[in-house]
This record gives C-alpha cells, structure tokens and sequence, in this order.
C-alpha cells in the first residue's frame, strides 16, 4: 500500500525505503546540546531578520542595514516574555542557604534560556510577521538581567524584528515544505558546532554528559566490604580496579591524543556492563580493545 503523507508532520516523520531509522532527527543518541550528528541550535541564531543571535545566549554577535546598531547588545525580552531567568542555589554545597549566584563573568546571575524553549512560541506564532523585541541600549559583553521597571526606559530599546519561518515555502505545492528554510541555516551550519576532530567527544565535557553514547563505570563488581568497585571507561590500566573520576589533566585516563592517535585500540565495547572482545567476552587487556557504539 503506498503512502502519501499530506501534512508537514507526517512528512517529518515519514522514513522512506531505504533510509535507516537513523536517518531521522529523533533517532539522534545526542544530549541535544549539542548531539553527536548536528546541532540544532544553530537553527535559531537567524530567527529574526538583520539580527544573529549567539546559538546559545541572548548575545547579538551580528546584525545589518538598520539594525547594525544592535550588534554587540543583549535580547531581553520577546513579545513580552524574557530570554533569561535568574540562576539561583548555594554557592557551597550543604553550606550555604540558596542565593543568586553571581560571579565576576555574571554579575545579574542570570542564563539565557534554551532557544528551543523559548522562543518556539514566537515562531509559531509570528513566522513571517514581526514581533517586538526588546534590547540592551548600549553593548553588553556579560550576561544582563532584566532591569526594574522603572529603569526600563532608560536600559532597554524596543525594536520591531520580523520572525523567519522555519521551513522552506514551496509555490507548487501551496505551502511549507518539511525542509528548514535556507535563510535559516546556511549549508555546514548545523554541524559547525561539533567537535573537530571527532575524538574530542569521548574527552569532552568532564565524564557525565556523554552516557547515551560512551559508558562511565564498567567492570563492576561488589567487594567483601559490600562497595561497588569497578574501572572509568577511559582508564588506561584496568588494574587496580577503581574508578578515576574524570580529569582532563590525570594521566591514569586517556588523553585527548590518545584517541587521536589510537582510538581503535583503546576504546573497547561494552557487554553487560564488562570489557568485551568478540570470541573472548573475558578480555582485560589494553592492546584487543574496540570502539563502543
């Protein structure tokens, strides 16, 4: 039986013959921020003509015509809603009462919002119409919190911006097609973000961020002292058995040219949660290592 999907949805979600279920965004291993075969961040920088907004801050790294006064300011605001909250907890673990925590790079403590979060309203509202949009009145390289009320005149500038629609317009068929806009992202954008070489995403990010795509304690086993024992993924030696926590600079773990160089041999599957060599399954050894995918 064919099948014809006649709405955007279904055409985003349709795998036709052929393509592997990987062939799908949703299929991504990724932590999405950012994955392992793209980022979509990058989606959002040009969401709003003459401005491109940092893919992952409120930061305006570029902007043309009449809006090139614009480069260098902070969004704040968005048809009424804020791109930034206020970031907030102790600044020592079970010592200090939860307070904004600022510091000398972000003295307002404040984060930008995930642009994925934020601002998918706008687009779906406002594509190709425009939207009020309030900026820093003067340049702000630090993160800035939103002013009060009565300073507000004096901090923000109200612009008017027009909102790009996601997906590309087709005149024959009457309507969007299931393919982002070119306006959008130019061609190579949405992988500009990922790690180069490759390598770098087994080292990257201090142990913790990559677990749908790497492991982080394996070979584990419980001691006579009822203590779970076992190796970090990345550790050079597998004995002693324990675990290193993940330090860049500690040369008990793999280093970054340790993967450029011999990542093949170094990086082994992971069966049950144990060292796996094909035709072994026992295998301790450095020198039969494989790849984990």
């Amino acid at each position: 039986m064919r099948i014809d999907p006649t709405n955007l949805t279904a055409q985003l979600h349709y795998r036709p013959d052929g393509n592997p279920p990987s062939s799908l965004p949703e299929s991504a291993i990724s932590n999405a921020f950012p994955g392992l075969e793209f980022d979509f961040r990058n989606v959002w920088r040009r969401l709003f003509e003459g401005i491109e907004l940092h893919e992952a801050d409120n930061y305006v790294v570029a902007a043309s015509g009449e809006h090139a006064r614009l480069k260098g300011r902070r969004l704040l605001r968005v048809a009424g809603e804020p791109t930034v909250v206020p970031v907030s907890g102790p600044q020592r673990p079970h010592e200090d009462p939860p307070g904004r925590l600022t510091s000398a790079g972000n003295p307002d403590g404040v984060v930008t919002m995930e642009w994925s979060n934020s601002l998918a309203a706008v687009l779906k509202e406002y594509a190709g119409r425009a939207v009020k949009c309030e900026f820093t009145k003067a340049e702000a390289p630090l993160p800035v919190g939103l002013p009060a009320k009565e300073d507000e005149a004096d901090r923000l500038e109200v612009v008017d911006l027009v909102v790009r629609p996601l997906f590309a317009f087709s005149a024959v068929a009457g309507g969007p097609l299931p393919v982002i806009d070119r306006e959008m992202v130019q061609p190579g954008e949405l992988t500009r973000g990922l790690c180069s070489p490759w390598q770098n995403d087994y080292r990257e990010c201090a142990c913790y961020y990559w677990a749908a795509s790497r492991p982080d304690f394996v070979n584990t086993e419980v001691d006579a002292a009822g203590t779970t024992v076992g190796n970090s993924w990345l550790a050079v030696d597998r004995e002693p058995k324990e675990y290193v926590l993940d330090d860049r600079e500690d040369s008990r773990l793999l280093s970054y040219e340790d993967l450029f160089q011999d990542w093949q041999r170094h990086l082994r599957f992971i069966v049950d949660g144990q060292d796996h060599v094909p035709g072994d399954g026992q295998d301790h050894g450095r020198d039969h290592g494989r790849r984990h995918d």
